[in-house]
């Protein structure tokens, strides 16, 4: 009888790094619809821009490291990067805008620090903060939903094309016209002209809970979100801990003055944050690892972004939180740890 000698590792994993970044990629689908549907055909000229830059910066840093380019991109994580990226930027953004946030993305916050496994940083969001501090008039061309009683300019595909390479509108329009104070924006600036929350909800921008349009794209992230719990692609303590560090002081401060403080549904249904506690905040690489680890680093990002739309400059400070905490995951790492069985808490040998 002839016995046949395997080498390690003798069973075949169920799941690679590509196969969880096409399911990432897939649950973004329903809500990439849901953003073309009220908000235009830019997101898909900003992914398409950023997928371009994103892949080709991916290709070249493996290039100049001396590896061969289709290691890298056969994971697909640069396509992730650059759909995270695609939908926090406006609808109507210049593609060399998109071009440079994509490259610094990849080239710089993922690549320079060692690539896939080892950037601290979350690459999309590194990305996003450097277009919001090197180009902000144009994180402010959102245009108004379509929707029916909302006075909104409808762009054509062709006309969008056109601002996307041109960063031109058509003759006898502005961006006074088109753009669209965001409900965030409408909520920071209405609060500190000193307007009440219930006076600040009558603005038609503003839906049930967050702000119309906004509030179905993230019903739909959130549907993608859930297959990737059931799918177990993520687990349930980061989305859990962004959620309970936002919506805790929101509904307390809504509580102690409803008249200051937006309330705890309209800081889940505006801005990006449900994109945030299941897409972003829950990056393999930049978050924390142990399961006690995860839920404080939700937590922290949570707390972090109630905190800057709160008390900041910002409206929304979700990539600010998430870059933010990724500073933390190291230290919080380390003291969540789980302890090695038959071993003290101290470490091993101790």
């Amino acid at each position: 009888m002839e016995f046949v000698r395997r080498e390690a590792p003798y069973l075949a994993p169920t799941t690679n790094v590509s196969s969880i970044m096409l399911q990432v990629l897939v649950a973004l689908v329903p809500a990439a619809i849901a953003h073309v549907w009220y908000f235009g055909p830019g997101l898909i000229f900003n992914l398409i821009v950023a997928t371009l830059f994103c892949v080709g910066g991916e290709a070249l840093m493996m290039q100049v490291r001396g590896r061969k380019p289709e290691a890298a991109l056969a994971d697909y994580s640069a396509l992730v990067a650059a759909a995270l990226l695609a939908f926090a930027l406006p609808s109507l953004t210049p593609w060399w805008v998109t071009a440079t946030g994509s490259l610094f993305a990849i080239v710089v916050a993922k690549h320079l620090y060692g690539g896939i496994g080892f950037n601290v940083f979350n690459p999309a969001m590194v990305g996003y903060v450097v277009i919001l501090v090197a180009f902000p008039m144009e994180l402010n061309l959102w245009v108004a939903p379509h929707m029916g009683d909302i006075d909104y300019i409808d762009l054509t595909i062709l006309q969008t094309l056109k601002f996307t390479l041109t960063g031109s509108l058509p003759d006898g329009l502005t961006f006074d016209a088109i753009s669209r104070a965001t409900p965030l924006d409408a909520m920071q600036s209405g609060l500190r002209n000193m307007q009440t929350y219930a006076e600040i909800r009558i603005n038609p921008i503003m839906g049930d809970f967050g702000g119309r349009g906004w509030e179905w794209i993230g019903n739909y992230v959130a549907i993608g979100g859930f297959w990737l719990l059931i799918k177990k692609i993520i687990r349930w303590q980061i989305p859990t801990g962004v959620f309970l560090g936002l919506l805790g002081p929101a509904t307390v401060m809504y509580l102690i003055d409803p008249g200051t403080n937006a309330g705890p549904g309209f800081h889940l249904f505006s801005g990006a944050t449900i994109l945030c506690a299941f897409f972003i905040a829950t990056d393999p690489v930049s978050a924390a690892t142990s399961p006690k680890g995860r839920f404080i680093y939700g937590l922290g990002i949570g707390f972090l972004i109630f905190a800057i739309r709160k008390w900041g400059s910002y409206a929304d400070g979700v990539a600010f939180a998430v870059l933010l905490m990724n500073m933390a995951v190291p230290a919080i790492d380390l003291v969540t740890r789980p302890r090695i069985v038959g071993h003290g808490k101290q470490g091993v040998g101790r």
